[in-house]
């Protein structure tokens, strides 16, 4: 038998602020947060506003991919 898709996958969101600044010197890294969203609303990237601890500020978060 077929598996079905499923509607709820795991996506990685990241923090485009620390990409395009690289924040600082001694950066410790880039925010990422691990969340879910459902296929079929929303079928393009998932963009959230979470705090980035490098930044220490909120930005915007992109899927990116696995």
């Amino acid at each position: 038998m077929a598996k079905r898709k499923d509607a709820r996958v795991t996506v990685i969101l990241e923090c485009k602020g620390c990409i395009r600044t690289g924040v600082k010197k001694v950066s410790t890294g880039i925010s990422r947060y691990i969340t879910q969203k459902n296929r079929h609303n929303t079928p393009n990237q998932l963009e959230l506003r979470k705090f980035c601890p490098c930044c220490s500020n909120h930005t915007i978060h992109r899927e990116i991919k696995k």
